[in-house]
């Protein structure tokens, strides 16, 4: 049974509306079962580690020249060395917290959360219209990966979106 709440909606749902442009820009480290890799050097059939099964097999793995909204994450702001780095995401890349934002935002312990809803103007910042390379990581279904030291969604497919709505 989902709670009935004013002005929040599912996150899928929000995601399908949105035609939202996700992934990880180019130089982002992604925890494989071989190590930290960058996440250009990924290829079809390697395996990640992954917060949901423990290990994925990548499926696909698209590159992409983007221009989207960004948000710039200052290294330790969304808790101890989370991220571990500066990292910059596309503002629609669904971001896991659990802690007191998670609360804040949704009521929930954690949730999936788009950047651009922890944007604050100090640590975490709103940067318009920039030109990117993004990889959408394809797994045999979206699952939360570690990337940079936070917990990202990978790719989420046309069928998982339509399943969600």
């Amino acid at each position: 049974m989902k709670p009935q709440t004013v002005g929040r909606e599912d996150v899928m749902t929000r995601l399908a509306r949105e035609n939202a442009r996700t992934g990880l820009v180019a130089g982002s480290i992604v925890m494989t079962l071989e190590g930290e890799m960058p996440v250009e050097m990924l290829a079809h059939g390697d395996r990640i580690i992954t917060r949901d099964t423990g290990m994925a097999t990548i499926r696909d793995i698209r590159r992409k020249a983007i221009t989207c909204d960004m948000v710039a994450v200052m290294a330790g702001s969304l808790g101890h060395t989370r991220p571990d780095r500066d990292v910059i995401l596309p503002a629609d890349q669904r971001v896991l917290i659990r802690d007191w934002r998670a609360e804040a935002l949704t009521g929930q312990k954690q949730a999936l959360i788009p950047a651009r809803d922890l944007v604050d103007g100090e640590f975490v910042q709103l940067r318009k219209d920039m030109q990117v390379t993004v990889y959408e990581i394809e797994l045999d279904h979206a699952q939360v990966i570690y990337a940079d030291g936070l917990e990202v969604t990978s790719f989420i497919t046309a069928e998982e979106l339509a399943q969600a709505t």
